[in-house]
């Protein structure tokens, strides 16, 4: 009866220490399972608004900068 008593608490010790999460292990899937929930909504937010939002309107080019790149291409500006 005594080698049972002693078996019972072996096994005892061994099902604690299964049982036992480590505390690390539990913030780096906290800390991961945030950062991919991050990520994912980042990504269907951005795939709802492209479906979603009107193209951006481009700014009109400025006289000055049409002749600049005129003048770079080699093709000369009218009225010059």
């Amino acid at each position: 009866m005594d080698f049972e008593d002693h078996d019972n608490v072996k096994n005892m010790a061994k099902d604690v220490e299964v049982k036992g999460f480590n505390p690390g292990l539990i913030v780096l899937i906290v800390v991961g399972g945030l950062l991919l929930t991050f990520l994912v909504g980042n990504y269907l937010l951005y795939m709802y608004a492209q479906k979603t939002l009107p193209p951006k309107k481009k700014k009109p080019v400025s006289k000055k900068k049409m002749k600049k790149e005129r003048l770079k291409q080699g093709v000369s500006a009218p009225g010059e």
